[in-house]
């Protein structure tokens, strides 16, 4: 059962953001980047206020993705992204993108901060950062 609503082109939309994010970080990585996605449409907190679509998460700017800038986003969505799309829209959370609300590449190790956002765990080359319960409880 979904989390947030979706029809099937927000589906198709949140599945070309996995891709264009994280291909290279595998079906897991993917995965993850849609957890974080999913976790500022619920969360409506911080930077995150008023976001409660999918195409307002993935479009928000200032803000949001680096990859809406690339043509590379604007690829069909292929049935395996749209799969992992719709497990996110679903609710399945993986760590330690579980109650991140960002997650970035740095080209070293991860700073313990980022943006004032603590440092939760890395899965291959991104870190993912979330935010205190307080700050944000809708996405805990």
């Amino acid at each position: 059962m979904a989390v947030v609503k979706a029809t099937s082109e927000d589906v198709k939309l949140l599945a070309r953001l996995l891709r264009a994010e994280a291909e290279g970080e595998g079906a897991l990585g993917m995965l993850m980047v849609g957890n974080v996605g999913v976790n500022r449409i619920r969360g409506n907190c911080i930077d995150f206020k008023n976001i409660r679509t999918i195409r307002q998460m993935v479009y928000q700017s200032p803000g949001g993705f680096e990859a809406t800038q690339k043509g590379y986003f604007y690829q069909a969505a292929r049935d395996s992204e749209i799969k992992l799309a719709q497990r996110a829209i679903n609710g399945e959370r993986q760590h330690p993108a579980s109650n991140s609300l960002w997650y970035f590449r740095p080209a070293g190790s991860c700073p313990a901060t980022w943006w004032d956002q603590r440092l939760i765990g890395k899965y291959k080359a991104h870190c993912f950062y979330a935010p205190v319960r307080g700050d944000c409880p809708n996405v805990f």
